[in-house]
């Protein structure tokens, strides 16, 4: 965890090292937590003790495109055994979006307590770490939740369009590509999921990648990120800043970055995203191509 301690972060407590994972597997006060994008990683072997929770089937409404509300997050956080003093620890593949969208998630519903792993799945199978393919079972817990806050952390389209029309920063974390207008979607990804391409007008690109070390996907130092959003996109601490991708995962993942490795005070991921603004009727669009 010390190196960890020394990057600078302004809350550098959200975060544990593989190293300090390692040696709590067997703690009774926190629950490893893995969140993919591909479900089939889970069964294929994943960190002792850890439980999975799928961002399709346990964290949206089956219905209607939204969260789950508090009676869907109970059954949720009870089926996994946890209480409120239950410490969270999430981790998971494309270098954490998936885990950084799941604690996003459990933060609208009032579970600070929680914490990612720093380099996520592919650090801890780089190392050598044990895995295993054995589900855990927990005794269920009669967990109590408030009702779910969008107003804090979350953006929906029309608090966007406002936004925009204010001249106020979003950052647009997607592909280069993907924000040109030359894709709707990422690279070697279908094509699919929004009739217009482009980005929302005054948006700065800043891909959610130039936030990790690619060689094993920890976090960069503070002094690294603040070069990136600050020095080379002029944002400041106490901007009020929509961050957006295309479902609201990778955007999850540089929310996650500004709010908790920098400390702004003043962000919310807009998870309606691209495949709700390219698809809307009459809202702005620009493009680079």
């Amino acid at each position: 965890m010390g190196d960890i301690a020394s990057r600078g972060y302004s809350n550098p407590d959200v975060l544990v090292s593989t190293e300090w994972l390692a040696e709590h597997l067997n703690d009774a006060n926190i629950r490893i937590i893995e969140s993919n994008e591909d479900p089939l990683l889970y069964p294929s072997g994943h960190i002792p003790g850890a439980v999975q929770v799928d961002w399709t089937n346990d964290l949206n409404d089956p219905l209607r495109r939204d969260y789950l509300h508090r009676d869907g997050f109970e059954k949720l956080a009870s089926r996994i055994g946890i209480t409120k003093d239950t410490t969270l620890i999430f981790y998971g593949d494309k270098n954490n979006w998936w885990a950084a969208y799941a604690y996003w998630v459990f933060q609208l519903f009032g579970h600070t307590n929680a914490k990612i792993v720093d380099g996520g799945r592919l650090k801890w199978e780089k190392e050598g770490r044990e895995l295993t393919k054995e589900v855990p079972s927990y005794t269920a817990t009669s967990y109590t939740a408030p009702e779910r806050n969008d107003n804090e952390i979350r953006a929906f389209r029309d608090q966007v369009l406002k936004h925009v029309e204010a001249g106020l920063p979003l950052v647009d974390v997607r592909s280069p590509d993907e924000f040109s207008g030359k894709l709707t979607h990422m690279p070697n990804y279908p094509q699919e999921g929004a009739l217009r391409a482009g980005h929302i007008p005054g948006a700065k690109s800043v891909p959610w990648a130039k936030a990790v070390n690619a060689e094993d996907g920890t976090f960069k130092t503070a002094d690294e990120l603040k070069a990136i959003y600050e020095g080379e996109q002029g944002l400041k601490a106490d901007d009020n800043i929509v961050a957006y991708c295309r479902i609201g995962e990778r955007s999850s993942h540089s929310w996650f970055v500004l709010t908790n490795l920098l400390g702004y005070k003043n962000v919310r991921n807009y998870d309606g995203s691209w495949t709700e603004w390219g698809n809307s009727v009459n809202v702005p669009i620009e493009k680079s191509v």
